[in-house]
């Protein structure tokens, strides 16, 4: 995972996400590192252009590993649980949530 990208690995960090979503977007994207369709999406993300990564804060997920994580993520923005997931959050809301082959670079674009 390169710098661009946050790691969750601590329950804490959703407060601070919580909190930061209000002064810029939140990305989480929750990843199965089992889930070649996962590996696809996560390929489709990385690949944004750089300039992309300036508007948002990308977090990256391993749901495997922490899987209390992610479902802390699915209660406390109120989306159903997927994998793999994208989840964008401003003012400490899920504004747009897709997952699979649902996953559009274009439209999490649009919505940031």
């Amino acid at each position: 995972m390169d710098n661009r990208w946050k790691i969750i690995d601590r329950l804490d960090q959703l407060d601070a996400i919580t909190i930061n979503s209000s002064l810029r977007p939140q990305v989480l994207f929750k990843h199965s590192t089992r889930c070649s369709i996962s590996s696809m999406a996560l390929n489709r993300l990385k690949d944004l252009e750089a300039g992309f990564f300036d508007k948002a804060d990308f977090h990256y997920l391993d749901l495997i590993a922490y899987r209390e994580i992610s479902n802390a993520i699915a209660e406390r923005f109120q989306v159903h649980h997927e994998s793999p997931q994208v989840i964008l959050v401003k003012n400490g809301e899920a504004v747009y949530d897709a997952s699979h082959m649902e996953i559009s670079t274009q439209e999490l674009i649009s919505e940031i």
